[in-house]
């Protein structure tokens, strides 16, 4: 299984690059996690906002594999426990399904990333930094990884 995290925004801090890397490599080769970055649109002054969301959302929607799971990343998505998102890993995996995680920028995600979603998850009703996202993302995929696989991580 593999479970891609497409994410605008790249030049991350060295502590967003590492934490999120500290997660994904502890994942074995058969459960991988690969991050894809999306250029962020440039925002000033007289940037048109939508227009830069749809931008972000081409590059997004071109990036996810025809056949994977799509789950868009969204404040008013569905709240998942750590042990409801490993039930359904597992379920995906035995169904021979890959993944792809979709989290927008500071603006949000395109309107067509969120209908192409099968599902709309969210982390927290907060409004967390979205670097902070992808490390949190990849800290709970590993733990429901941990718990699919009776490890002692998940306590």
């Amino acid at each position: 299984m593999r479970i891609r995290l497409i994410a605008v925004g790249s030049k991350m801090p060295k502590w967003v690059t590492e934490g999120y890397d500290e997660y994904a490599k502890r994942l074995p080769k058969d459960f991988a996690l690969e991050l894809v970055e999306i250029p962020m649109s440039p925002r000033g002054k007289n940037t048109d906002i939508a227009k830069a969301i749809r931008k972000e959302g081409d590059a997004m929607l071109e990036a996810i594999p025809s056949n994977d799971k799509v789950i868009a990343m969204e404040v008013l998505g569905k709240e998942w426990s750590t042990e409801q998102l490993a039930d359904q890993t597992e379920q995906w995996r035995m169904d021979g399904y890959n993944v792809s995680l979709l989290v927008g920028g500071p603006d949000g995600l395109d309107p067509r990333c969120t209908s192409r979603a099968d599902q709309v998850w969210s982390l927290s009703r907060l409004t967390l930094p979205h670097p902070m996202v992808r490390i949190i993302l990849a800290e709970q995929i590993y733990r429901a990884w941990t718990l699919m696989n009776n490890h002692p991580y998940h306590r």
